[in-house]
């Protein structure tokens, strides 16, 4: 099929501390364990119901490992966007085995961390995360004073003379 697409968007908590470990070559490969959640209300007995969904993520992106691995922890809250990807594996037994995993890797990945860095990263500060972006993948926020393109800011909102552009009128 010619016009296909992998792409994988997760917003969720993370169960456990991330697990870095390195290649033969050492090069890092990180591991998230991804909790997302849905409820809803039963309709035949209205009580509220809710389903946990856990996803494997591997990162491979030597940077977004590096940031993982100082920042995040179990219970941060994370946005991704990666690819999926199966792997055929044998266990101990002999048996094939599959693992279908999130895949963060090159320049179509992104690590969005959603917490604070006190409660992500146990700092008693209340900034944000700063500019986590490496090797073109994504990044948490613009640091304080600057707009996402990397300009100062000088108080004014980058989105103020967006909204000013839009028109509500119907073109017909």
């Amino acid at each position: 099929m010619a016009g296909s697409v992998n792409k994988v968007i997760l917003i969720g908590n993370l169960g456990a501390d991330p697990e870095v470990r390195h290649t033969q070559d050492g090069r890092p490969v990180c591991n998230l364990r991804v909790a997302t959640s849905e409820s809803w209300r039963d309709k035949s007995s209205g009580e509220r119901r809710e389903r946990t969904e856990w996803h494997r993520v591997v990162i491979f992106s030597e940077g977004l490992c590096r940031i993982a691995e100082q920042y995040l922890r179990k219970g941060s809250k994370v946005y991704l966007e990666g690819q999926l990807q199966t792997r055929k594996w044998e266990d101990q037994q002999g048996q094939e085995r599959y693992s279908t995993e999130v895949v963060l890797q090159g320049f179509n990945s992104t690590l969005t961390m959603l917490d604070s860095r006190s409660s992500g990263a146990g700092d008693s500060s209340n900034d944000s995360f700063g500019g986590g972006q490496s090797e073109g993948s994504g990044y948490s926020a613009p640091a304080e004073g600057q707009t996402s393109g990397g300009q100062p800011n000088n108080g004014t909102s980058s989105t103020g003379s967006f909204e000013k552009e839009l028109d509500d009128e119907i073109p017909f």
